[in-house]
């Protein structure tokens, strides 16, 4: 950049220009190469000159902010759930890879924040460390879906496999957070940890061979196992009073509605396994099931196989009664209709005869119409003893309407048709003194 008011000493020029040399800047001619002036040190600005990041003899590429707050915040996660430095070490490894990508390099904070939850989610589930989806959401305080969305993006990008934690791996680290020891609450209702934890993944893995676990979310059917053993370890009168929002309150954790329904869904199955305890003589009710839970746990492989048999053969019994009472009833209404008329005359095709209402192939035809025309079978979890809740509760699918045709005024009218517009004599009498009554009324 030329310099106005400044000429060369050598040649005349007036074409100088200033030429930063590393920390030292001065002017030459650009003409002869003679130097006009040199800059001093002490004239150049704090730090020296200002020189482009391009020209200067730097190798390595410092990380940006983003990505430093990035790995600080996969530092603190690991840090609040207090896992070990290897888990620590992988969680921020994944994370620059995953940084680097164009998937994740140019997206919002809230996502890159999210990105590092679900690395610290799979270092986790690599290193067998229990650790779910709703923990990290909770942490980040994120919408779970977002947090699943980024957490299968992750996995595809990084060509991870990542193993499936199980609801039973959870129920220690879960349990846990319930405060309800000695050192909480009164002796009353004080219980062991370890014999707590025992008896709640013995409840869950019976939700999970009964089909409760299948689609829902963890947290509720571990609330419920744990409210449902603590009540079963000492089924006094102190703790089968408590309800599951005081039992929450006294155990200082956050109570979740979803749980209300996995407890009546358990006690439901613990009082279909009750019922076939030789030994139990009084009605198993979801009011006192809870004192049967000690013998139905130790049993439940038993309890499990009566139970589908006594269910089997309650099914065939009752498929057995109704072909018996069917079938003669039947015959008798056939023999009533038609005395005078023999079995082969019945089926005859005759046309005339087939319009006669007591004719018996007329009959069986109005029969046979009749069971096409009904609705199909209910779902095969109406009828088996256990089924996934999406098979009970199935929602009913949209029925297709059919495609509403131009009507021309060409189409063929049948007599069915014909006959529903013509009126009966009962209906013309009503209407001709419908008429009357409202000329009446207008006079």
């Amino acid at each position: 950049m030329s310099r106005a008011g400044l000429s060369c000493p050598g040649c005349g020029s007036s074409d100088v220009v200033s030429d930063d040399l590393y920390c030292q800047a001065q002017m030459v001619c650009v003409d002869c190469g003679s130097v006009v002036s040199e800059g001093a040190l002490t004239h150049e600005p704090f730090g020296g000159p200002e020189i482009s990041y391009s020209r200067t003899t730097a190798v390595a590429k410092r990380p940006c902010l983003n990505l430093i707050k990035g790995l600080q915040r996969v530092t603190a996660i690991c840090r609040i759930l207090r896992v070990n430095k290897e888990i620590e070490d992988l969680s921020q490894t994944y994370f620059n890879q995953a940084y680097q990508h164009r998937s994740f390099i140019k997206v919002t904070f809230q996502k890159k924040e999210v990105l590092a939850g679900c690395c610290v989610l799979v270092s986790c589930r690599l290193l067998n460390w229990p650790l779910t989806t709703g923990t990290i959401s909770c942490l980040l305080d994120a919408d779970p879906m977002v947090v699943g969305a980024v957490y299968k993006e992750m996995v595809k990008i990084l060509n991870i496999t990542a193993p499936i934690v199980n609801v039973a791996d959870v129920v220690e680290a879960h349990s846990q957070e319930y405060k309800i020891s000695s050192l909480h609450v009164p002796e009353e209702l004080a219980e062991n940890s370890k014999d707590l934890t025992k008896r709640a993944l013995a409840l869950v893995e019976l939700a999970a061979d009964t089909w409760i676990v299948t689609g829902r979310k963890h947290i509720p059917i571990m609330m419920a196992a744990i409210y449902l053993a603590w009540q079963s370890l000492k089924p006094n009168k102190h703790r089968l009073k408590f309800s599951l929002e005081k039992f929450c309150q006294v155990a200082k954790v956050h109570k979740h509605k979803p749980a209300l329904k996995r407890i009546a869904e358990i006690k439901e199955v613990l009082c279909k396994l009750g019922k076939e305890i030789p030994w139990v003589t009084e009605a198993v009710t979801p009011d006192n099931v809870v004192q049967q839970v000690e013998d139905i746990l130790q049993h439940r492989y038993s309890l499990l196989r009566r139970a589908l048999k006594t269910h089997e053969e309650h099914q065939v019994s009752c498929e057995d009664s109704l072909t018996e009472e069917t079938a003669p009833s039947q015959t008798s209404e056939l023999a009533e209709q038609t005395p005078n008329v023999s079995a082969v005359e019945q089926c005859e095709p005759d046309t005339e005869r087939a319009q006669l209402p007591g004719d018996g192939c007329a009959v069986s035809e109005l029969h046979s119409d009749s069971q096409e025309s009904q609705d199909p079978a209910p779902g095969w979890g109406k009828r088996v003893l256990f089924a996934p809740p999406c098979v009970i509760h199935a929602k009913k699918r949209r029925v297709e309407q059919p495609e509403v045709k131009d009507v021309t005024g060409d189409e063929e009218i049948s007599d069915s048709e014909i006959e529903s517009y013509i009126r009966t004599p009962r209906e013309v009498r009503d209407f001709a003194l419908t008429q009357k009554i409202l000329e009446i009324e207008n006079s």
